[in-house]
């Protein structure tokens, strides 16, 4: 193998190796965003329990 051809070998697993992690940067923020946006539509459509009033604050424990 010809000294080139190893630099050039080289420099070609540099440029994969910085594609790679540009893609897993852009992977991460994805998965991200997507976590946020889950959280956010479970925290909506969980109901909210009355914390005053007569009614939804205690529970009978008698039965």
């Amino acid at each position: 193998m010809s000294i080139e051809a190893t630099v050039n070998a080289a420099l070609n697993l540099e440029n994969f190796a910085l594609h790679q992690s540009a893609q897993l940067n852009l992977l991460r923020e994805t998965l991200d965003n997507q976590a946020r946006t889950v959280t956010a539509i479970v925290e909506a459509a969980t109901p909210k329990l009355a914390t005053s009033g007569p009614l939804g604050t205690n529970v009978n424990t008698y039965a």
